[in-house]
């Protein structure tokens, strides 16, 4: 069983979409088994983390920053070249494992859409299986 969502997204940041895969494993009626979060996206990703303090968001986006901007000798014609970096290494999907009907996340774990670039009409799916 596949979900597909939509979301626009600003030009950088962590979208909390914790409630959106949590809403396709009940649709779904899995009891147990796994759920994959897919961004289609070479400029975004998807990642777990914490979902309790906001700042940690602020400081995984500055450490990305520091990390991975825009070089004058980077060749990619649309100037984008640290947002695919970043796809990169956060990555596009993450699996979570389904057990008596709930996702097994941390005490303060959310799932989260990163945004490299944007702002977009971006897509993420949801797989149960």
């Amino acid at each position: 069983m596949i979900f597909e969502y939509n979301i626009n997204t600003d030009k950088e940041g962590f979208y909390n979409i914790t409630s959106y895969v949590k809403n396709s494993v009940t649709k779904s009626n899995i009891s147990n088994g796994l759920c994959v979060i897919y961004c289609p996206h070479t400029t975004a990703g998807i990642t777990i983390n914490e979902n309790t303090d906001k700042d940690v968001e602020k400081d995984i986006l500055k450490g990305l920053e520091d990390s991975f901007y825009n070089r004058d000798s980077f060749k990619h014609f649309e100037g984008n070249s640290d947002a695919h970096l970043k796809s990169t290494v956060v990555g596009v999907s993450q699996t979570v494992i389904i057990n008596n009907g709930m996702l097994v996340l941390g005490r303060w774990q959310g799932i989260y859409f990163c945004e490299f670039d944007g702002p977009r009409n971006r897509q993420f799916y949801v797989k149960i299986l």
